[in-house]
């Protein structure tokens, strides 16, 4: 039963994720660049948790290793929510969970975890799903195209290291390990469009760059914080299932979130659904409830 709730947990987080592509684009279409949008979505999480568990903060004294649990969560929420604004959902989205990869690579060394049978051929089986949708007529190979593309991966391998970090340092306090990721995520994208905004200015793709300061109308505000609020009601649910499941297991369920992506982007009009992403989507969808049905592998 425990389990079932952690696999749920990580099925929610994957629903939210997968659908935050929609308000960041609005936030976009209202002058607020995802590297700001993400900074204050986060601040205002933050907030709300710390007006919850005021003492967790105090808590992170004792746990000085949670600072590499706030750098990865934050360069995965950098990497993936300006890729997925910017770029198109389903390839961003299905380039981030190959995430499977970085963890049988990530996990041996940091976990101790060595890759089970079960656990490498449902890593084979999400993987053809990935090659199936990204081989395009036009490509001879699924290969990075443009920066979102790399954005994609490095936020991939970003997320794979967080769960990673999550079950090593499973024995801090849920709500010190919350407030590392939050400021992690808040910190990391303010510092992030301020560097951005100050030395790449001439990038070619005018829409990577962030403007130096945050627009002067607030219409985006709204926008900001019930998307904060619904970032921190996937965060508990991270931390619940991923303290709880291997990382394999982890990465695996999360793949769930390939299909709401899919699903939500196609339905607002934000892509396209062809044969070969129903293929592969029922592909990755296959291994994922694979792995929620095993979780203890």
């Amino acid at each position: 039963m425990a389990q079932a709730l952690a696999a749920l947990a990580l099925v929610l987080n994957a629903l939210i994720w997968g659908l935050s592509w929609w308000p960041f684009r609005e936030m976009q279409l209202l002058g607020l660049h995802p590297l700001w949008a993400t900074g204050v979505l986060y601040a205002i999480a933050l907030a709300v948790l710390l007006l919850w568990r005021p003492q967790a903060l105090l808590a992170c004294r004792h746990h000085p290793e949670l600072l590499w649990l706030a750098l990865a969560a934050g360069l995965t929420n950098v990497c993936f929510n300006w890729a997925v604004t910017l770029g198109d959902v389903v390839r961003v989205v299905l380039l981030f969970y190959l995430m499977p990869a970085w963890v049988v690579l990530l996990a041996w060394p940091l976990l101790g975890e060595r890759p089970t049978p079960g656990a490498l051929a449902r890593l084979a089986l999400a993987l053809a799903g990935v090659v199936v949708v990204l081989k395009t007529p036009e490509a001879p190979w699924p290969w990075p195209q443009q920066g979102t593309d790399w954005l994609a991966l490095a936020g991939g391998m970003c997320f794979a290291l967080t769960n990673i970090l999550l079950r090593r340092f499973q024995r801090a306090p849920e709500g010190t390990r919350m407030v590392a990721m939050l400021m992690g995520g808040s910190g990391m994208a303010f510092m992030a469009a301020l560097l951005v905004g100050f030395v790449a200015v001439g990038l070619t793709d005018a829409g990577m760059a962030a403007s130096v300061q945050p627009p002067q109308d607030w219409a985006w505000l709204p926008w900001a914080a019930g998307t904060g609020l619904a970032f921190l009601l996937a965060n508990l649910g991270l931390q619940y299932g991923a303290a709880r499941l291997r990382a394999n297991a982890t990465s695996l369920i999360m793949l769930t979130e390939v299909v709401f992506a899919t699903t939500s982007s196609v339905l607002l009009g934000a892509s396209s659904l062809e044969l070969r992403t129903l293929l592969g989507g029922a592909l990755i969808l296959a291994a994922a409830l694979w792995a929620a049905l095993e979780g203890s592998s």
